[in-house]
């Protein structure tokens, strides 16, 4: 969620003018930089709460970006709070 905050920086500031120019500047497919940025199709509260998962000491990240996409893809916010719950639900 991070990265694509500050990917979505980097275009709004001109830095890079377009995604495919950030993925060859960060050595990435533009499918990938494609799958970052929508994660800021989120609800801004799904946003806050992926932005404060607890850290990973060991092992894997409890929700991946892959999981995510699942949450992404619901264009209604209560539908992808339905979604979500399910996941943390899933993933405890």
């Amino acid at each position: 969620m991070a990265l694509a905050i500050r990917f979505d920086g980097l275009v709004r500031e001109g830095a890079v003018s377009t995604q495919a120019e950030l993925a060859a500047a960060g050595h990435v497919t533009r499918a990938r930089v494609t799958q970052i940025m929508n994660l800021l199709h989120l609800a801004p509260d799904l946003q806050e709460a992926v932005l404060h998962l607890p850290p990973v000491q060991a092992g894997r990240d409890p929700v991946t970006e892959h999981e995510l996409r699942n949450v992404v893809a619901k264009v209604e916010w209560p539908e992808q709070r339905s979604a979500w719950r399910r996941l943390i639900l899933e993933t405890s």
